[in-house]
């Protein structure tokens, strides 16, 4: 994405975390000039996610339960 210095000072917080949030740079262009603001690091929001445990049992014991009794056609 480009934008202009004016509009980068207009928006420059929202345009920052969008930088942040998405790993996408955005490019300024000033005095027919171009420079990009890129993070230094990127991770998708799903590699920042922490391991949890949900499950309390082992998720071979889930397979063998009988269900029959909770399904209706």
């Amino acid at each position: 994405m480009t934008i202009t210095a004016s509009k980068l000072r207009q928006d420059v917080y929202r345009i920052l975390d969008q930088v942040l949030e998405s790993g996408v740079p955005v490019e300024i262009e000033r005095r027919g000039q171009r420079l990009q603001i890129v993070p230094s690091e990127w991770s998708a929001k799903l590699q920042r996610l922490k391991p949890r445990r949900f499950l309390r049992t082992h998720p071979d014991r889930l397979v063998h339960i009988d269900w029959s009794k909770e399904w209706r056609p």
